[in-house]
């Protein structure tokens, strides 16, 4: 039994990487144009991940790939979503963002070190990751689809506009506590009297534009999207949403949540335990002048049009 259990062990330190692209194009060319909205773009069989499924811990806990990931978007709200999921006693979380499927750096290290990243939880548990950058990185679909092509995957949105603003302070508060320079609002958004398109935080926001890449590896039926304005509106009919996506039996209800006068948003409850979110989330968005407001509105108005029509239902945005 030692003996077997040794072997296991050598057998998940030794597994290698899955590569950025096999060696004999079986799975197709990712500039490959798909068969439309919901329909992969013919990447071929996906590769089944059968190396290092789960990593034994203690007490009969295990680590596991996740079942689901929160792909983003950064500033729509995805600490608070991966916190009320996490009330579920379903799901288990992993605790930070960990940046496997964009960065090269993790990537390289194989499906191994990215199990190492995950909780240990019960074998009927589901797990969960955010990295709210996935989202807009063009190589994360396919190497997620070449892990997992039927994982289940949770977008969360903010209204475009509002997105880029949050965008703007989280930066503003970080630069403002290193105590390095910081450009104003105005100058960020606006360059020679148009929306300065050299902005990232707007690239950000550009919603249609990303999807398009993630229909081209998963249908629209794998992909849940959130709606981050009404999440922190009212988070319980959201939630019930996701779970029931996630086919999660019905755990999540009002008493989960309490509104925070103070913070001036919901916080969470969980078997008497109150928290909220970090102060860093609910940050007040500096003031920007009209017209600068409605250039932006004018700006992501086609390009919202479109996303609405790419995944068939509408948002209240500007």
């Amino acid at each position: 039994m030692a003996g077997l259990l040794l072997g296991l062990l050598l057998l998940i330190a030794q597994s290698p990487p899955i590569p950025s692209r096999p060696a004999d194009g079986s799975w197709g060319d990712v500039n490959d144009k798909g068969g439309g909205p919901g329909s992969p773009a013919t990447p071929g069989p996906a590769p089944v991940v059968t190396a290092i499924p789960t990593a034994a811990g203690p007490n009969g806990t295990v680590r596991q790939l996740p079942g689901t990931i929160i792909i983003g978007v950064r500033k729509g709200g995805t600490r608070a979503l991966i916190e009320m999921l996490s009330l579920h006693s379903q799901v288990a979380a992993a605790e930070n963002e960990v940046h496997f499927f964009d960065w090269e750096s993790h990537f390289e290290k194989g499906l191994p070190w990215y199990l190492s990243q995950m909780p240990f939880s019960q074998p009927e548990q589901l797990i969960v990751e955010k990295t709210p950058a996935y989202f807009t990185s063009s190589k994360v679909p396919e190497r997620i689809y070449r892990m997992n092509p039927d994982i289940k995957l949770l977008l969360i949105l903010r209204d475009p506009t509002e997105r880029v603003l949050s965008d703007y302070t989280q930066v503003f508060y970080n630069r403002l506590q290193k105590h390095k320079h910081y450009q104003p609002i105005e100058t960020v958004l606006v360059k020679d009297g148009e929306v300065n398109l050299e902005y990232k935080a707007l690239g950000r926001s550009l919603y249609y534009q990303h999807m398009q890449n993630w229909l081209r590896f998963f249908p629209l039926e794998n992909i849940h999207l959130v709606d981050g304005d009404q999440l922190i509106r009212d988070p319980l009919p959201e939630m019930k949403m996701v779970e029931r996506f996630l086919n999660l039996t019905p755990q999540i209800n009002a008493s989960n949540f309490y509104f925070n006068k103070t913070k001036g948003f919901y916080c969470l409850r969980d078997h008497g335990r109150e928290r909220c979110l970090h102060d860093s989330k609910g940050r007040a968005h500096p003031r920007v002048e009209p017209a600068i407001l409605q250039k932006l509105y004018r700006f992501f108005h086609e390009p919202n049009r479109k996303f609405f029509e790419l995944v068939g239902r509408t948002f209240d945005w500007n």
